[in-house]
């Protein structure tokens, strides 16, 4: 409920602060005292259009500020989630107009945009007037006012689930076909392509070891000759390696006699023998390694070629044809494996849509019958508001072939005003004082259910009087049992049933060269005063008075 609004600066309002309390308060005043500023101050801290033209002359910016409590799991708490804000029970919704014609919007002093602002005091308030249609125009919103008043959130939260089970399916089942039909086309080339790369069979660094081997051949082709003259030289018949051994042996006998002369020598050659077998080694390997059958040659440049010729096919690098056989091969398997995936698909799309049509049809049946009992509850209630040769009536259109996130229907409230005319939208045919009093009766019946915790009804009693008006007064004290409700009203018969009553005035400042908008909270007597004063009008009577007082009475017996 709506706690405290306090106002700086907005038009002819400098300060104000106003306690709010559960039940029902009306607002009353004479006209251009500034009623209608104050709510759309209200509307502003509450998300509404911002106007340059709303901030008091001579200051930069204006304010305003709702505190609300709010109880534990409220929509409006989600909201806040959501955008990262924490709930603390309290919600300080604060709007600040400036004079060049932006704004700056608030909760519990976080600044957030006006979209949230928005979302949060739609959640929070209603306000309804003889030309408001927020609360009625959308038919989505008459959808959820009759699943509020029969009770099916839940039930509609299992169809919103269904609907979102049977969407992915669906998904699922086209994604597939359509990877399918683009696979069949291309099934052909694909089925050879992937025979081809499998014969070829690459493998990721083959040309590069190839390559390093044929150049290896090519070059070794070139320098074998000179390989073969140096091994002759060093290991084969001229090699000095007999001489040199058998001149150590004889050194190695004539050691004993003259080691010191002998022994320095011996090592010396025994290393030149050494030295010369390590070539020896190195230049028979190269040798082997030069020597290779030319068809080897011949299969490598072969092997290259069938390989370099692939990747010019496939417009894909020699070292990336592995890769591709191995995804035309998984693309083979796809057009061989699919057919049976498709068949799981559907079954599973199949299931899915049943599923959600069983249920959307049950939540169409419930739907029906709760319309009828919601026509009948709100019928009740219009021949008190001088409404009782209309008739209300809840159209719940239902369209198999155009499901939804909420089911197969389309839900609107028509009205017939008079028998014998042809019934229509409500917000057609009603005109602006029976649009109001057929809202004041949907709220009645839906008060407990499908409403903002607080209410505010603007002049919806404009155009009528006695026994109407009093009609009026009764059905907004007994919606206030139930939630908070405010009334910006001319009715005295309104006005008399009030919990709070708030009288708005203009006082004048400054010797009278500038005016300022007061609100007062009137206690018994000065109450008493002003219904007078809406009964009698400038100048106040004791018939007035006392009528007052029997109003009074009346609304409290």
């Amino acid at each position: 409920m709506l706690a405290r609004l306090s106002i700086r600066d907005i038009v002819l309002i400098e300060r104000l602060d106003i306690e709010f309390a559960t039940g029902l308060a009306v607002l009353t005043g004479e006209t251009g005292a500034g009623k209608s500023i104050l709510l759309d101050a209200f509307a502003l801290a509450l998300g509404g259009r911002g106007d340059a033209g709303l901030v008091r002359h001579g200051v930069e910016q204006g304010q305003v500020t709702a505190v609300f409590d709010v109880p534990k799991n409220h929509p409006a708490t989600k909201i806040l989630a959501e955008n990262g804000l924490e709930d603390t029970g309290e919600m300080i919704l604060r709007r600040v107009q400036l004079a060049d014609g932006r704004t700056r919007a608030f909760i519990n002093d976080q600044s957030i945009s006006v979209q949230t602002l928005k979302a949060v005091g739609a959640a929070l308030v209603e306000i309804h007037g003889q030309h408001d249609e927020r609360a009625l125009v959308d038919a989505a919103t008459h959808r959820r006012l009759l699943d509020a008043f029969a009770g099916l959130e839940k039930d509609v939260a299992a169809v919103e689930t269904l609907w979102d089970a049977r969407r992915t399916a669906n998904t699922a089942l086209e994604e597939h076909r359509a990877a399918m039909e683009r696979a069949a086309r291309e099934a052909d080339y694909l089925r050879h392509a992937s025979a081809e790369l499998k014969q070829l069979a690459p493998k990721d660094g083959e040309e590069t070891s190839l390559a390093s081997r044929r150049t290896t051949m090519m070059q070794g082709e070139k320098i074998a000759s000179d390989l073969r003259e140096a091994q002759e030289a060093v290991g084969g018949h001229h090699s000095p390696v007999s001489t040199l051994s058998a001149a150590v042996r004889r050194l190695e006998r004539r050691a004993v006699n003259s080691p010191a002369l002998v022994e320095p020598a011996v090592k010396a050659i025994d290393a030149a023998i050494n030295a010369l077998e390590e070539a020896d080694q190195h230049l028979q390997a190269a040798l082997a390694a030069t020597d290779f059958d030319p068809a080897e040659l011949e299969r490598i440049e072969e092997r290259l070629f069938a390989l370099r010729a692939a990747s010019r096919k496939y417009s894909t690098p020699v070292d990336g044809l592995a890769a591709l056989a191995a995804k035309y091969a998984a693309d083979v398997v796809l057009i061989d494996a699919g057919a049976s995936r498709l068949k799981k698909l559907e079954q599973a799309a199949i299931e899915a849509d049943s599923r959600y049509a069983a249920a959307a049809k049950k939540l169409s049946l419930v739907r029906q019958k709760s319309a009828e009992k919601l026509n009948k509850a709100v019928n009740a209630e219009l021949a008190p508001l001088k409404l009782e040769r209309a008739k209300f009536m809840t159209q719940v259109a239902t369209d198999e072939a155009a499901p939804g996130p909420q089911g197969f229907d389309r839900v609107e409230f028509w009205v017939q005003t008079n028998p014998g005319t042809k019934p229509g939208p409500m917000m057609k045919v009603a005109s602006g004082g029976e649009l109001s009093r057929f809202l004041l009766a949907l709220k009645v019946v839906l008060s407990d259910r499908g409403s903002a915790p607080t209410l505010v009804f603007d002049e919806i009693d404009t155009g009528v009087g006695g026994a109407v008006a009093d009609a009026i007064g009764g059905r907004l004290a007994r919606l206030a049992g139930k939630v908070q409700v405010m009334a910006v009203t001319h009715a005295p018969q309104v006005a008399a049933r009030a919990d709070q009553h708030l009288l708005i005035s203009k006082d004048a400042l400054d010797k009278g060269k500038r005016v300022a908008t007061r609100v007062n909270a009137l206690a018994a007597d000065h109450r008493r005063e002003e219904i007078a004063r809406m009964l009698a009008g400038a100048e106040i009577t004791a018939e007035a008075r006392a009528a007052a007082e029997r109003l009074l009475k009346a609304a409290t017996a």
